[in-house]
């Protein structure tokens, strides 16, 4: 391997590294209560090393929120994938969506310090750039299947999207074990009402 392959294969293991450390740090302690010199200490790094990738804390947050959202956009396509019908494929992912989004790190990260620190413009286009996006096309794909009354799309989307967002925070303080259970079982039912007759 090349002196430049080498130096590209280290900065990309540094990368790694400091994603991995911040988002650790960050599900533990929260956005707020972790600093760079933290991060750079648990990742064994300078903070030189740190800011050849990241101009600073919220860059880093943001590369962490982006990496979280597509461990969990991976988790849906997966459970989605597990089936050939355009209903399965929506209830399934939807269903594994509130699964992965009630994870502490995930949680942490994805729904509460995500929209606190970037802001809620951002946040919600970096939602539309992943969930939103797969949920609007696993949607406009029942609807012209028929299997959804034809409708607009885009409020359906943002009204689900919206509810499965609020019952995953709202699952993260619940002390009872079954509201998962309860909480997918309304999902379906909310689902299912969709439904052309």
């Amino acid at each position: 391997m090349t002196e430049r392959g080498v130096r590209a294969r280290q900065r990309e293991e540094t990368r790694r590294t400091l994603l991995a450390e911040s988002r650790r740090l960050f599900t533990e302690r929260g956005y707020g209560a972790v600093s760079l010199a933290e991060v750079v200490g648990a990742a064994g790094v300078t903070k030189g090393a740190l800011y050849h990738h990241f101009d600073g804390k919220e860059e880093l947050f943001r590369a962490v929120l982006e990496d979280v959202q597509q461990e969990v956009g991976r988790r849906v396509a997966g459970a989605a994938g597990a089936h050939e019908d355009s209903w399965g494929q929506l209830t399934s992912g939807c269903r594994e969506f509130l699964a992965a989004a009630t994870a502490p790190g995930i949680q942490r990260i994805m729904l509460v310090d995500g929209p606190a620190v970037l802001g809620w413009t951002a946040w919600r286009a970096m939602d539309e750039a992943s969930s939103a996006r797969h949920l609007t096309e696993a949607l406009t794909a029942l609807v012209d299947e028929g299997v959804i009354p034809a409708q607009p799309v885009a409020p359906l989307a943002h009204l689900l999207s919206g509810a499965m967002n609020e019952a995953a925070l709202w699952l993260a303080t619940s002390t009872d074990p079954a509201d998962l259970e309860h909480t997918t079982a309304a999902l379906d039912r909310m689902l299912d009402a969709l439904r052309a007759a």
